[in-house]
């Protein structure tokens, strides 16, 4: 091997090292990656399920001479990154001499909230009067804080990352007893547990590492919303790219709601001497009314009573942040996180009564759970990835969905990227699969059932529903648009094939079904969006993906209906650009369930005629896997049969 390792030498050596083999595709797409780091043009790689695509990416970033991140979406593709494929990768550069001057340091980054906060853990918890209170909550969420606080304690002792995802087990509202957001934190020069600092002391490691592990939205943060989260870099790799969009819409969008204001209100009270506490604690008042008038949806003209409610609230914020008293070396940390609250509420406020053409405003359905809620976010968000991302930053944008209807154009549009882009070149790179979809899967598109209603699964599509599970004897996996659709489907299956197992999303936790669905083959597991994108269940666990309708956004998505009426506006076909898109999207990411390895086999069964009936059929059908495809029930019915079988 010569003395500068290729970028194909360095993934020959590691993919020989971790006992694997190496894929025509893998090979093409490392080098494609090496070449759009060394050059600066943008990249969009299309890599299917079992490509090897995270060692594509790894190798090159290691070799390149400048500091790369990698971008997930998911923690869980974050944790196999950092916990499986990095380790391994640097074990097996380490063993070869030619591959010692490459620098194979990393570490993980995260927003400030996934770690524990010493000083909340050790000084309290701000109450509703701002008091910092160290006394435990009473009953299970007590004991459960308890055993955080213990952990986090641990692991500031034995050099502990003190991360939420190596957590004892929890729910959001006991991780929130120990953990602070950015605008809480006191930072790192006032606290007194500075030195110790999980978050403080995975940034430093950070600007020691030559490759960053992160996730989109603080990305997303760093780099477009200008909050410098991240140190300097010259590449980024975003992975898992067909969320992107989604997530720096998330983490652009803000919400606002009485309550909330109220709190502030309430821990402001002992730090303020004036009446500033008491006109915001007014404001919310006013906010609360002016919600409960209003009707959920999507505000076209602020209704006006709102719009005077935020206004009120802005400027009641503003007052009260004005009122506090000036910070200094040995701030008070109840203070500094009252006022921090202060500060969340008169931001969202004063950019919701800006009532911005770039901005969507909405009025969420309150649950018995959360109360209505005022929502703001990016009308769309390719225009800031444009110009505070890709104009800086050379970007791989990679996954197994990037071609939607057939070429990267709709994809490359929505991140910023231009059809035929002077200014900002890219090239589209689709490396394939190593699985032969056409002969390892059946496209089955039901056409001759009625097309879907609005009144849920109709008698028709529950029989088809029943003769396919029946046909496979289980090995089903059922996604459908809402819940209630599921819990329909289950029930049915229920009643008419006792003899199987049946699950249903909310049965359960999610990683308890999926392990009872892979220990039974004779199991049908049902839901909605989480295990249309977040279940791996390779094997003859899954040999029929039942999908229920194409998965088109609800007409009254907020959100989402407001992009499609700005395309049509802007001359374009907001139908084709955002519903079809959206729905292309999460077809191919259903689909995808299927085929998890070179041995699996199976069908994937559409129950909505429109697949083959409709204009946009085609253009849904090319962003799926090339699977042979039919419409014969009785063809696909034996087909199962044979399949369950053997």
């Amino acid at each position: 091997m010569p003395e500068n390792p290729t970028v194909t030498d360095l993934l020959t050596t590691a993919v020989a090292a971790l006992g694997g083999h190496e894929r025509a595709g893998q090979v093409q797409m490392a080098e494609a990656v090496a070449t759009a780091m060394e050059s600066g043009q943008h990249l969009l790689v299309q890599a299917g399920t079992g490509t090897g695509k995270s060692l594509a990416y790894l190798v090159p970033s290691l070799l390149h001479q400048d500091r790369v991140v990698v971008a997930t979406a998911t923690l869980a593709l974050q944790h196999q990154l950092v916990e499986r494929d990095l380790p391994r990768l640097v074990e097996a550069l380490a063993a070869d001499p030619a591959a010692g001057a490459v620098d194979t340091s990393y570490a993980v980054l995260k927003g400030r909230s996934n770690y524990a906060c010493l000083h909340r853990i050790r000084e309290g918890v701000p109450d509703d009067q701002g008091t910092l209170e160290v006394e435990l909550p009473t009953g299970s969420l007590g004991k459960k804080v308890l055993e955080l606080r213990d952990w986090a304690e641990e692991q500031a002792e034995q050099g502990g990352s003190g991360e939420r995802d190596n957590a004892p087990r929890h729910t959001d509202r006991e991780w929130r007893q120990v953990s602070v957001n950015h605008r809480e934190c006191l930072g790192a020069a006032k606290c007194p547990f500075g030195q110790e600092c999980f978050a403080e002391r995975a940034k430093e490691k950070a600007h020691r590492s030559h490759l960053i592990v992160t996730n989109h939205s603080l990305l997303a943060i760093d780099a477009i919303e200008g909050v410098p989260m991240i140190p300097d870099y010259d590449v980024v790799v975003i992975d898992e790219a067909h969320e992107l969009t989604a997530r720096v819409t998330q983490a652009a969008t803000d919400e606002l709601w009485a309550a909330e204001v109220e709190r502030a209100a309430r821990r402001s009270q002992r730090h303020v001497e004036g009446d500033q506490a008491d006109d915001l604690a007014d404001a919310a008042d006013a906010l609360r009314e002016a919600i409960n008038e209003a009707r959920p949806g999507r505000f076209d003209t602020i209704p006006q009573d709102l719009g005077d409610a935020l206004l009120l609230v802005r400027d009641a914020a503003r007052a009260c942040v004005s009122a506090y008293p000036k910070t200094t070396e040995d701030a008070d940390a109840a203070m500094q996180q009252a006022k921090g609250a202060v500060q969340e509420v008169f931001a969202t406020a004063e950019r919701m009564a800006a009532d911005l053409d770039s901005d969507v405003l909405w009025l969420s359905e309150g649950t018995e759970r959360m109360p209505p809620r005022l929502c703001v976010a990016p009308l769309q968000v390719w225009g800031p990835m444009r110009d505070k991302l890709l104009t800086d930053k050379t970007v791989v944008f990679t996954s197994a969905t990037l071609k939607l209807g057939g070429d990267f154009r709709t994809v490359a549009t929505s991140l910023g990227l231009k059809p035929e882009d002077e200014e900002m070149p890219w090239l589209g790179l689709d490396v394939g699969s190593p699985f032969d979809y056409g002969r390892q899967g059946i496209l089955y598109v039901a056409r001759h059932l009625p097309p879907p209603g609005r009144d849920g699964l109709g008698p028709a599509v529950l029989d088809e529903i029943v003769e396919l599970v029946d046909a496979s004897e289980g090995r089903t996996l059922g996604l459908f648009s809402s819940r209630r659709a599921a819990e329909a489907a289950a029930e049915t299956v229920r009643e008419r094939l006792p003899h199987l197992t049946t699950l249903a999303q909310g049965d359960a936790q999610l990683p308890e079904l999926a392990a009872q669905f892979v220990s039974d083959p004779h199991t049908c597991l049902f839901g909605t969006l989480s295990l249309w994108q977040g279940l791996d269940v390779p094997g003859d666990t899954c040999q029929l993906v039942l999908i229920d309708r194409i998965p088109f956004p609800r007409p009254d998505d907020p959100l989402l209906s407001a992009r499609q009426q700005a395309a049509d506006r802007a001359g374009g076909n907001g139908f084709m650009q955002v519903a079809a898109t959206h729905a292309a999207l999460l077809l191919a990411q259903g689909a995808g369930r299927l085929i998890r390895t070179g041995t699996d086999r199976g069908v994937v069964a559409v129950l909505d005629p429109r697949l083959a009936t409709a204009r946009y059929g085609g253009f849904l059908k090319a962003s799926l896997p090339p699977m042979w495809t039919t419409t014969d029930p009785a063809v696909v019915r034996q087909a199962l049969t044979r399949l369950a079988a053997t």
